[in-house]
């Protein structure tokens, strides 16, 4: 039940009614008040347009909202409006989870972290694996970062506007990770998939409603080496046209579901500082894709 004494939490974007993060998260905290009855919590999406971020997170001090979400198109332009940003933050250039301190609002990125936890299940030695992005967009910031961190031998990011290219590659130069992009055109993607140990696609082609839509054609993909890691961010169809292509290739699949759990929980942990359930995170947002068995 939600009273005067509710704390609120949310997300924000602009579309945000598409959002799955309040399915997840309201089911960790109702799961966490069945078993303690400790926490007094809702999760909302916020649409909010871009010529409104800075009064709407102006609002949010002024309500005592204690944190929030970001999804697209504010990752990067929240930026300034906070008054401090995690080291890994930095680095990625994009925030995805606020949340408050004594001064005001505080930034990190826990993409990266949902990004790598599927990836960790796999013993794989990524200092001798050469990881192919698509895309250049603010997903692939996290996506470069994580690829960093697990210390892959090369990074290529592939995408179609070479000035927007030279800009992603121009903004990684200073940063802490160690960080080695070699950026593409498209047109290149035939000998770069015959060399990909992981595949990662962060565009949105083959979204909801766009389901037959990949954005790899049928003879690149069969350059793709059999045992090859593909991941799509994307969790709406389940899988993708571009995950269904892997697998009959031999590959390893992922979709972007356990991303989104990960994130998610990393977050929540974060605002309500305790251990979340994550499988009930998980599950309900199976349910309500209507995944479970």
């Amino acid at each position: 039940m939600i009273t005067g004494k509710t704390k609120l939490l949310g997300v924000i974007g602009y579309p945000v009614e598409h959002s799955l993060s309040p399915v997840m998260h309201n089911a960790a905290i109702k799961a966490i008040n069945n078993q303690q009855n400790l926490i007094d919590y809702v999760y909302l999406p916020f649409p909010i347009k871009p010529e409104n971020l800075k009064t709407a997170i102006a609002g949010f001090s002024a309500i005592g909202i204690q944190g929030f979400n970001i999804t697209i198109p504010h990752k990067q332009t929240i930026l300034p409006l906070l008054s401090k940003v995690s080291d890994l933050a930095q680095a990625v250039g994009a925030v995805n989870t606020v949340y408050q301190i004594d001064k005001g609002w505080e930034g990190t990125n826990t993409d990266v972290e949902g990004f790598l936890s599927p990836l960790k299940t796999y013993n794989w030695d990524w200092h001798q694996k050469v990881a192919l992005i698509l895309g250049n967009g603010g997903a692939s910031r996290a996506v470069v970062a994580g690829c960093a961190q697990l210390g892959c031998a090369e990074i290529h990011v592939i995408g179609r506007s070479q000035e927007k290219l030279a800009a992603f590659r121009q903004s990684w130069i200073n940063s802490p990770l160690p960080v080695s992009l070699k950026i593409h055109k498209w047109d290149e993607m035939s000998r770069l998939v015959s060399q990909a140990d992981l595949l990662v696609n962060t565009t949105p082609i083959g979204m909801y409603p766009n389901i037959e839509q990949s954005p790899i054609d049928e003879k690149v993909f069969d350059l793709l080496s059999p045992g090859a890691i593909v991941y799509d961010l994307i969790y709406i169809p389940n899988p993708t046209k571009f995950l269904q292509q892997a697998l009959v290739r031999g590959a390893i699949a992922i979709d972007g579901l356990e991303m989104l759990v990960q994130q998610g929980a990393a977050a929540l942990e974060l605002w309500l500082q305790k251990s979340v359930p994550v499988d009930i995170m998980r599950y309900s947002l199976r349910q309500h894709l209507g995944l479970n068995d």
